[in-house]
């Protein structure tokens, strides 16, 4: 696949997403989706590699170039959903394959499972299922989401001086990622403000799940999927730890070295995933 990327701009009526968009024309249709709080350039170095493949790579909402949700809405995985059938829609893909990192995995896993007649290739990075929670936390997790939303109103987007200082918080953020993972990522991420830039992800994103669903729910998705499915496991990544999970999975599983971005964390780890895609897609 060439490296030549184009930047593209999808009005879905509700919402206008913005994008990258790899490969040929004729290429297989995938729509990529990246993690929370990142953007499309997560996947700045696997896409350039990969072969066959027509890629939307979208800033999901409230991310990157895309638009915040409206006033008073949400982020629900199902929202984000939509967002994606709309955007297949949009382009006339009645089947499409999907890519998708951490968040993104697990709103591919959730689509392809409501609507598996839709989707041709399931490609996972180190996500499957979102946190579950038993019914009997249901009440309590609705006030704690409740309080956050409240203290949301007074809070303040932080502020850094430099575009260095906010790469290097972005590097020690919740999941480290390299430097050159987080230079990329502020390329889409961090704008100008006054006294210096900080990050446009809406800070909504931030605020606590106010409904989990329970474990047997969200396997529920991954027992309906119809499509080809692979998961990439990294080794130092999030999910090495969740044996019983992965042990439960009805697909193919690789594990590769790296941490939790390991396809955008270095070029060796991105070679890696995007061997591992080729052959999953069948051009290797």
């Amino acid at each position: 696949m060439s490296a030549h990327v184009e930047e593209v701009r999808l009005n879905l009526g509700h919402i206008e997403l913005a994008a990258h968009l790899f490969g040929p024309a004729d290429g297989v249709p995938v729509i990529a989706l990246h993690g929370w709080l990142d953007n499309a350039n997560s996947f700045a170095l696997l896409a350039p590699q990969l072969k066959g493949l027509r890629i939307v790579a979208l800033d999901l909402a409230g991310h990157g170039y895309s638009e915040h949700r409206p006033a008073g809405a949400g982020y629900t995985l199902a929202d984000y959903a939509h967002d994606v059938l709309r955007v297949a829609e949009q382009l006339g893909w009645q089947r499409f394959g999907l890519i998708g990192h951490s968040l993104g995995a697990i709103i591919s896993v959730q689509l392809a499972g409501a609507l598996p007649d839709r989707v041709s290739h399931l490609l996972l990075i180190d996500g499957v299922i979102p946190p579950t929670s038993g019914e009997q936390d249901a009440a309590e997790r609705l006030g704690m989401a409740l309080h956050a939303q409240l203290r949301l109103d007074g809070k303040r987007k932080t502020v850094y001086a430099s575009i260095e200082d906010g790469v290097e918080a972005r590097m020690k953020g919740l999941v480290a990622v390299s430097r050159e993972a987080a230079e990329l990522l502020a390329q889409r991420g961090l704008m100008p403000v006054p006294g210096g830039y900080s990050w446009r992800s809406d800070s909504r994103l931030t605020l606590p799940s106010p409904v989990r669903i329970s474990e047997a729910q969200a396997m529920a998705f991954v027992h309906r999927l119809k499509c080809p499915a692979c998961l990439v496991v990294a080794a130092e990544g999030m999910l090495v730890r969740h044996t019983a999970l992965l042990e439960q999975l009805p697909f193919e599983q690789v594990t590769l070295p790296g941490g939790h971005h390991l396809h955008l964390n270095d070029p060796q780890g991105a070679t890696l995933v995007a061997d591992c895609i080729n052959r999953f897609f069948g051009f290797s």
